[in-house]
């Protein structure tokens, strides 16, 4: 049997229109991060010598626990780690600590 090439035409032009049968997946929706909330006591940290003073603020609605480290330059003098302070939404805490003899670095950290 023979086919006519108008024929072979007409039943390629089938294979290549017609749908596969595969569904069709809709879009996905794209979901966003929620953005991070600001976190953080703004703090202010004074050096006299060897006494050092850290005031801080809490201007967020979460309670912020904050601690002051001191290092001190003598090898010999021990360095300060304070215990943590609550300082609650719209709280201001001081932190204070001292060396022997000269201060090195000062910082203070945060925790949630």
């Amino acid at each position: 049997m023979r086919l006519s090439p108008a024929a072979v035409l007409a039943a390629l032009s089938l294979v290549v229109v017609a749908p596969s049968g595969v569904p069709q997946q809709p879009p996905r929706a794209r979901v966003q991060a929620p953005e991070p909330r600001p976190f953080g006591s703004e703090c202010r940290i004074g050096v006299a010598g060897s006494r050092v003073v850290a005031d801080c603020h809490n201007p967020y609605p979460e309670t912020d626990r904050v601690r002051l480290h001191v290092e001190c330059d003598r090898w010999w003098d021990i360095d300060l780690d304070s215990a943590p302070v609550e300082a609650g939404p719209a709280q201001s805490v001081r932190l204070t600590g001292r060396c022997w003899k000269e201060v090195r670095a000062v910082w203070v950290s945060h925790q949630k």
